[in-house]
């Protein structure tokens, strides 16, 4: 009796695992930096001078992009170039905002005038709206001296050292204070400067005055356009506001020596954020 052999029921191969899409991973990652990038904060390093003391040469810092709208300026290569602003919203007294500047630049300057607001300058002091803002005369400011940050010319500013026997320059100070409450530290280098007298302005619908914390080292709204300065900045130009320092070199790193990035670098001055 021979039994019938019963057939192995027959397997069905496996299909090869689907590979990924590469392509596919990277567009999602690049898209999501473009989306922090353009929308939620970006970084920003300072280039000069005319915010001292509140903002150094070689601080760098994040830049919030939704505090007051997004234009083309908020994007990179100013693309979408979108016209006007999205979710627009005018900026406080006192705010460090960050700009696109009438040379194609980005700009740093604080807010001192919103729209509708009468601005002068008598000898250094600033008067809002026919009143004079609320300035404390303060002790020399000692600012150090670094490769990226010499000291200021001027004739009231004094080249001194600081105990460690590191160099430094003693600049006159002041504590200026908007109506708001919002208040801030000024230097004031020259006694002579051109921008000590300013004719009262008023600001018109869609701009701001816009002016540096160093007074005598700032091209800024006091200075038109046609000389070098700012005119008045069109709210339209905003990209966001000055937050957190995350980084801080005085300028004698090299990209060619790795060892200097950290013995340039102001680590007393990371995480530390502006008075706006």
């Amino acid at each position: 009796m021979n039994d019938a052999t019963t057939p192995a029921p027959a397997t069905t191969a496996e299909p090869p695992a689907k590979k990924k899409d590469g392509w596919r991973g990277w567009l999602q990652v690049a898209l999501f930096a473009w989306i922090l990038r353009c929308l939620v904060v970006a970084p920003f390093s300072i280039p000069s001078g005319s915010m001292l003391p509140n903002m150094w040469i070689g601080d760098y810092l994040f830049v919030t992009k939704w505090n007051y709208g997004y234009s083309k300026y908020s994007f990179l290569f100013d693309f979408p170039p979108i016209s006007g602003r999205l979710f627009a919203r005018t900026p406080t007294r006192g705010d460090i905002i960050v700009f696109r500047g009438p040379n194609g630049a980005d700009w740093v300057k604080r807010a001192i005038g919103l729209p509708g607001d009468r601005i002068a300058v008598v000898n250094g002091a600033v008067f809002l709206n026919g009143q004079p803002l609320k300035r404390e005369a303060l002790a020399p400011v000692a600012l150090p001296v670094s490769p990226n940050s010499p000291c200021v010319p001027g004739e009231l500013s004094v080249p001194t050292l600081n105990p460690d026997g590191t160099a430094a320059c003693k600049v006159p100070a002041y504590r200026e204070t908007l109506p708001n409450g919002v208040s801030y530290l000024t230097l004031n280098s020259s006694d002579v400067s051109p921008t000590d007298n300013f004719a009262e302005v008023t600001v018109p619908a869609g701009h701001l005055f816009m002016m540096g914390d160093d007074r005598d080292d700032s091209a800024d709204s006091r200075v038109p356009v046609a000389e070098g300065g700012l005119g008045f900045v069109p709210e339209d130009n905003l990209i966001g506001k000055a937050t957190i320092r995350f980084w801080s070199t005085d300028g004698s790193s090299s990209w060619f020596n790795p060892i200097s990035w950290f013995s340039a670098l102001r680590a007393n001055r990371i995480g530390g954020s502006y008075n706006s």
